[in-house]
């Protein structure tokens, strides 16, 4: 073995490191773009596989079937953590990709509620359940395997790749949307239209699948298998060590739920819907603002790593306490312009979260548990908060008639948030043992 495998303190090549970042991050592109365009084209799938709804109910049936596909996300987390946590990081990785990929082409050749009846929807819920099982190891082991990687001053910097990935995966099903949306008849769409990002998905899958095969797993893995001290059972050790670290890591995610899917996924469906913007200004809108999330998570990740993660994540938990109904409001007040401003406003603030989140989940847990902790309480928060974001803000204003109420949701998971981060002060003990220990890893 390598000096990397026995000292897993020793930082890897330059070009190494260059390498697994670019891995991540299409790897984890991939993954959520597959993932994002179902959101981005939900009043279309609305109109193909429930069209004997209204409007309303259709799209929520949608979002119903969007926010289902998350119930299984912890079990997946579950299976995923004990893959990564026995078995490797880069093997997990590699395989939820493919899974991920098939999945999401099987969408685009499923027949409509016009050819089937009542069987579309039914396999179209079958479908977005093996989506959300794939995407429940994507997020956490991409992180893990960042983490583990980077050099311990710089881990903020380099697990931000996570984030700005996923954005990038939403943003690349934005413009292909986008595209769709403003050289296509309604008509065409609603016919073969919406099918087309769906179908780019086998091959980008296969891309991302041969990037993180050519990869060695990380060194604190590769220590790991070199002691043989793996536990066998992650799950059963990570409840009887780590329970408090899951507590927390689970409140903190909450706000990284809950925005994320409200911010930059049901967004053009409440601009288009609430607002009365068109299709094609809402997905442009939408573009420019994660364009700049994609910037600015970046840049906090590095700023993370010098003030601390918590100092981050508490800042951004107070923000959305505090701006999320007044920004909402002046959002419902503007025009196209407007609207696009406040949404890249609404993308940084997320960022500040978002950007410092994966460092410091990964942080919580040592790394024989690593991947499990990590993936349970971020699915779990993800399936209860986060994939019913869309449902629970339609359904909030449909029964308050209220175009606020996404806003008063925000800011409830920024207050959740922020009690999390002040529990853990009390209750996240210091692990003086772990190599990964810093001044950032513990509030």
């Amino acid at each position: 073995m390598s000096a990397t495998v026995s000292d897993p303190d020793t930082e890897p090549r330059p070009g190494t490191m260059r390498r697994v970042v670019t891995a991540s991050f299409i790897g984890n592109l991939v993954e959520w773009f597959d993932y994002a365009v179902y959101g981005y084209l939900a009043t279309t799938i609305a109109v193909v596989f429930f069209p004997e709804s209204s409007a309303t109910a259709g799209l929520l049936s949608t979002f119903a079937v969007f926010a289902v596909s998350f119930v299984i996300r912890p079990i997946g987390g579950i299976f995923w953590g004990h893959f990564g946590d026995r078995v490797g990081r880069r093997t997990a990785l590699s395989l939820s990709i493919l899974i991920m990929s098939a999945a999401t082409f099987v969408i685009a050749l499923l027949p409509g509620y016009a050819q089937v009846g009542v069987l579309a929807p039914i396999l179209l819920l079958v479908v977005r359940l093996v989506q959300g099982f794939s995407a429940a190891g994507e997020y956490a082991g991409a992180s893990a395997f960042l983490f583990e990687y980077a050099p311990r001053n710089r881990r903020g910097t380099f697990t931000s790749v996570v984030p700005a990935s996923t954005a990038s995966g939403l943003l690349l099903g934005s413009v292909v949307v986008t595209a769709l949306t403003a050289t296509l008849s309604a008509e065409d769409m609603e016919s073969w239209g919406w099918r087309v990002p769906f179908l780019l998905a086998a091959p980008l899958g296969l891309i991302g699948r041969y990037i993180r095969a050519k990869l060695e797993d990380t060194p604190e893995f590769r220590a790991l298998e070199q002691q043989e001290s793996q536990v066998r059972a992650p799950m059963r050790e990570t409840f009887a060590r780590n329970w408090p670290a899951i507590l927390i890591a689970f409140g903190v995610t909450c706000l990284n739920a809950v925005g994320f899917y409200i911010l930059l996924s049901y967004m053009p469906t409440y601009l288009s819907t609430e607002l009365g913007v068109d299709d094609t200004a809402s997905f442009v809108s939408t573009t420019v603002a994660l364009t700049g999330y994609i910037g600015s998570v970046f840049v906090m990740g590095r700023i993370s790593d010098r003030f601390g993660r918590p100092a981050m994540l508490m800042t951004a938990g107070v923000l959305f306490v505090a701006l999320s109904v007044p920004v909402f409001l002046l959002l419902g007040l503007s025009g196209l312009v407007g609207v696009t401003l406040i949404q890249l406003a609404l993308g940084i603030m997320l960022s500040m979260n978002d950007g410092t989140l994966p460092s410091y989940l990964a942080e919580l847990f040592p790394t024989e548990v690593r991947f499990t902790g990590f993936a349970f309480s971020f699915n779990t928060a993800n399936a209860l908060f986060g994939g019913t974001a869309p449902f629970i803000a339609t359904f909030l204003i449909e029964v308050s008639g209220s175009r606020l109420a996404p806003s008063w949701y925000l800011a409830l998971a920024g207050a959740v948030a922020v009690v999390s981060l002040l529990a853990a002060r009390r209750s996240v003990p210091a692990r003086s043992t772990e190599r990964e220990t810093d001044r950032t890893a513990v509030p």
